[in-house]
This record gives structure tokens, sequence and C-alpha cells, in this order.
């Protein structure tokens, strides 16, 4: 899907891919891909890093993300991603710049107004809603976040943080969640050492999660392992949607650190709270 977004001088088309499940239950909300932006190559051009362009094209670039997701940009939060388990709440009050500073890999808000981001370049993002109340939940999950569970914590803090607003849900988890998994590296590009591919095993025992390749190092499948958490954390198979796309594959739509190292641009995948 498209988004015609108009500057003061050009019309800016940023290209974005949605779940038909998070739209249709009415949240505004995005997987946006590498076209569309301000950035000049190599992170041509839609980049949300803080390297490799000026701080005026980050700032255009996010203007182009708030237009398409119906918020103000100083309401377009995210957080310094450390592939941890820790999730922050945007309550609209704060600086975004403030809460950039926060170490965490989740953002979960409440509050009408309000988007919640995550940056990726291979890693797993997840777009969580409450089907009930609007809040939302944005989720970072690459390898090392996946073996935490940082998708269980994510969830924990959305459902606490709709206890303690007491707009529906409550610390033991009683909310009605639908989630997209978006574009990441896929099976057919993430390999991994024999190590690593036997800790991620663990992450979903009861499921094939690790592909061993004849003379090749194991391949292992994260949108699985990732799916099994959400499902392990209470959500039905049929309230999870996969938005597909591999982005070491792809280079020409996503961003990719396993392909291009420091010269790969970062990915935003944002969801906005939905007025209940």
């Amino acid at each position: 899907m498209y988004y015609r977004a108009l500057g003061k001088i050009i019309t800016v088309v940023a290209e974005f891919l949605e779940s038909l499940l998070l739209a249709r239950e009415g949240f505004r909300h995005a997987f946006f891909t590498r076209r569309g932006g301000h950035s000049p190559a190599p992170f041509d051009s839609l980049h949300f890093g803080t390297a490799g362009h000026g701080v005026d094209h980050l700032a255009a670039n996010v203007r182009v993300a708030a237009t398409a997701l119906g918020v103000d940009p100083a309401r377009l939060y995210t957080v310094t991603q450390v592939h941890g388990r820790e999730a922050m709440v945007a309550r609209g009050t704060e600086a975004r710049r403030e809460l950039l500073r926060c170490k965490a890999d989740a953002v979960v808000s409440t509050t009408s107004s309000v988007a919640c981001g995550v940056k990726v370049a291979d890693c797993v993002p997840i777009l969580l809603a409450d089907r009930a109340s609007g809040a939302v939940a944005a989720i970072h999950s690459g390898w090392q976040g996946t073996e935490l569970n940082v998708v269980a914590a994510g969830i924990a803090a959305l459902r606490g943080e709709l206890g303690a607003s007491g707009r529906r849900g409550d610390a033991a988890g009683a909310c009605d969640l639908v989630a997209a998994i978006g574009p990441h590296i896929e099976v057919c590009c993430f390999e991994v050492g024999d190590d690593v591919a036997e800790r991620l095993r663990r992450c979903a025992p009861s499921i094939d999660v690790v592909d061993h390749r004849p003379g090749a190092r194991p391949h292992v499948d994260l949108r699985k392992i990732v799916r099994a958490q959400l499902e392990a954390s209470g959500l039905r198979r049929d309230a999870i949607d996969d938005v597909r796309g591999c982005t070491k594959c792809d280079g020409g739509r996503f961003f990719s650190y396993r392909r291009d190292s420091d010269q790969s641009g970062r990915l935003l995948a944002a969801i906005a709270v939905r007025s209940a």
C-alpha cells in the first residue's frame, strides 16, 4: 500500500505494508519499506536510524511516517533498542527525545493520538493491539530478544497498563489481543551456528524451527518461534497475522544488516492507538 504525504515543495510517496487483520480492526499501522523518504544513498531513502544521514533527513522521514499513521510527529515514539525485554509506556506527555533515550525493546500505549514504533534491519517487528480498548504495543525481537521472550514481556506490559489505567484488562491478562508479525530475515537467509540454533530451538521445543540442510549451517525460523510465543501468551492462532517479506532477500524494499552491515539503514514498524 502507498501513502501520499505532501511536503512543502514535492510529493513524497512512502511505501508500507499492512496487516489485513489489524486494518480490519481499525488500527492505523505500517511496516514501512525503505522507499519514499529523504535519506541519501546508501541509506536511501526511508531510513529511521541516527547514523548515515543528517538530522533533517531523519526528521523529514519521521514526519512522513507520522502522517501515514495519522499522528503528530512528536507523538510517534521509539526507544533505544538493546536486544532485551524491557518495555516502556508512552503516555503522550513525554518529549519524543526523552523516550528515545530509554533502553527498551517494546513500546506500549493506551493514549489516543499516540503511535508506538520499533526500528529493524533483520529483527522481527511485532505490532500488537487490544480490540476492546484500542491500546497498542510495538515489539522488537531479534534473535537475542526472541530467546529472552520479549514478546511475553511486551504483552505483560500492555496488559498491566490496561489494568492500571482502568481501560479494560488486568495483570492476569483479560484483554482481546491481535498481532501482526512483520518482515524480517526469514528462514531462507537466517543462517546461524549450532549453538545459536540450539538456544533458539529451546524457545519452541514442540515445533520444528531449525532447518538442518545437508552441507550447510542451520537455518532458524524466527517467525515460527515468535508465533508460538504469541500463542503461549494467550493469543488465538487466528488472531495472529503474517506480513511476509525477507529483509535480506529483498534489497529493493528492505534494509538488512546481515546483507549490508554498517551500510544498512533501519526500517520502522509502528501502530497508533485507536479510539475505543
